[in-house]
């Protein structure tokens, strides 16, 4: 990765073990890297490797088992649940290979929500949603449901939802595996917009050789 001082993540000697019944299985061996800000990196790597372990404790969704994660300065396996709350709130914005969209809401308000959590003022959220989804090519879907949509117009919200607090790192598990090659191509565009128009950080998990090609960087585990 090129040198530069606006380093976002640095990562020490990182460490992930997971118990189970017959032993402890070592998915991430003392893992070291830096990741500047503002670009995209593809994660790659065999089944198993810790690809989607790695980008969990990038989100702060897990904490590391020894080593240093350090976001902006901060290292996050030191703060509290509510620190890291707050922090996930506003800094990442996570995008799944299964959308994980709520069946009984509309595609609006599935974009909508993780705002509505902490906000008083709906109105602004909700025009942040339909701002996204329209600019996503699916202003004729906003009051579909998740049955009613293809998959990659699902995946078009949960990239909604993922943004709608724009935060400026965007971590991305396999966002296109499930999805056909024209869908797959509209997502990628997608994020390619974020990154060169707006400047967004993307960690994107991917095993498409082709995908992983476009980003600024590669990094193998495994």
């Amino acid at each position: 990765m090129p040198e530069t001082n606006d380093i976002l993540y640095h990562i020490e000697q990182l460490h992930r073990d997971f118990k189970l019944n017959r032993g402890v299985v070592h998915v991430l061996k003392g893992l070291s890297l830096e990741l500047p800000e503002r670009g995209w990196l593809a994660l790659v790597g065999r089944s198993g490797s810790g690809k989607t372990t790695l980008l969990q404790l990038l989100g702060g969704l897990d904490r590391p088992t020894s080593g240093k994660i350090l976001y902006r300065g901060q290292d996050l396996a030191k703060l509290s649940k509510a620190r890291l709350t707050r922090l996930r709130r506003r800094e990442f914005g996570f995008v799944f290979q299964s959308y994980h969209l709520l069946p009984e809401l509309s595609a609006w308000e599935n974009a909508a929500l993780p705002a509505l959590a902490w906000t008083d003022d709906r109105d602004r959220t909700y025009a942040r949603a339909r701002e996204l989804l329209e600019s996503f090519g699916l202003a004729g879907r906003l009051q579909h449901r998740p049955p009613e949509l293809s998959g990659g117009e699902q995946q078009r919200v949960a990239i909604a939802r993922a943004l709608i607090n724009d935060p400026p790192v965007l971590l991305a598990d396999e966002p296109t595996g499930n999805l056909d090659e024209a869908s797959a191509r509209q997502v990628v565009k997608i994020f390619q917009d974020l990154r060169e128009r707006q400047g967004k950080t993307i960690v994107m998990v991917t095993h498409d050789p082709k995908i992983a090609a476009l980003a600024d960087w590669r990094f193998t585990l495994g």
